[in-house]
């Protein structure tokens, strides 16, 4: 067998098998989350998030809002040599991010086994 031959068996067989690949994942909701920071940005996004009454007063100061918290919780880095610490039945988490005025937060939020809580907002 030739060459050319070979290589459009190859070509066939390599197509049909993306196009069993993508059937198969089209239209769920799969994630590939293999590092420590994605892993639990994404625990502490797909749960009941609350606030606590500390972190109520200081978003009432109007100098950040809800938004920021998203955007921390999503594009974030955690602190792991200052969280993972138990409090109570929970951890706590220090998440580094920044605001859309580009100034430097820190949120202190702990991730309870049903919901999480930012307990704590700290301008840098």
């Amino acid at each position: 067998m030739r060459l050319r031959h070979r290589f459009a068996y190859y070509l066939i067989g390599f197509t049909m098998g993306l196009f069993f690949v993508t059937a198969m994942f089209i239209g769920k909701d799969t994630r590939c989350n293999y590092f420590p920071n994605a892993r639990v940005l994404n625990d502490l996004r797909n749960k009941p998030f609350q606030y606590s009454d500390r972190a109520e007063q200081i978003l009432s100061e109007k100098w950040m809002d809800s938004t920021d918290i998203k955007n921390t919780l999503t594009y974030g880095d955690v602190d792991f040599d200052k969280s993972n610490i138990a409090v109570g039945n929970g951890k706590r988490y220090i998440i580094e991010g920044k605001t859309t005025k580009n100034q430097a937060i820190i949120l202190e939020v702990v991730n309870y086994p049903e919901k999480a809580v930012l307990t704590n907002i700290t301008k840098q």
